[in-house]
């Protein structure tokens, strides 16, 4: 587990790439339940239980359904695994980082340091997507954020008109 865990935080270092993880259902189905977790965790803090479940099952549909058309578009389906483990793994620690930040700023305290952390994490999240995607696609890193930042802008527009 120590040594999975560690692979995601190269990953999120930019020192691994997606093809760098074993493949492996079982790393899967594991660094989707800590994405799942962790991100009930976050979105639970404002929005309940049921609309937290909601919200992490679409958002993890959404990533799937990102990592396979991308693949699929480039004939590369054979990476599917390793690029959603990259992708739901790296999410998690993004979360991971976020959730106190998050949980801070729901008391209605929100500082210019939070504001700033969490935009810094956002921001880290684009890279590291845009990482993965360039690895997995075999393009160059400008092309891999381009295609991250689309993803992320049209997931943010998706998640907000089903849950505004």
């Amino acid at each position: 587990m120590y040594e999975w865990v560690m692979l995601f935080f190269d990953l999120c270092r930019f020192r691994k790439g997606p093809q760098d993880l074993p493949y492996s259902q079982a790393l899967l189905l594991s660094s989707i339940m800590a994405y799942a977790i962790l991100g009930f965790l976050m979105l639970y803090i404002d929005s309940g239980w049921f609309n937290a479940i909601i919200q992490i099952s679409v958002g993890a549909l959404l990533l799937l359904a990102f990592a396979k058309i991308i693949l699929l578009i480039s004939r590369k389906p054979g990476r599917f695994l390793q690029t959603s483990c990259a992708l739901f793994g790296t999410d998690a620690l993004i979360n991971f980082f976020a959730l106190p930040i998050i949980a801070g700023m729901t008391t209605g305290r929100v500082s210019l340091l939070a504001f700033a952390a969490l935009v810094a994490l956002m921001i880290w999240h684009w890279l590291i997507t845009g990482h993965i995607v360039s690895h997995a696609l075999s393009e160059s890193f400008s092309f891999g954020l381009g295609i991250a930042f689309l993803y992320i802008m049209a997931s943010y527009w998706l998640m907000a008109q089903l849950f505004s």
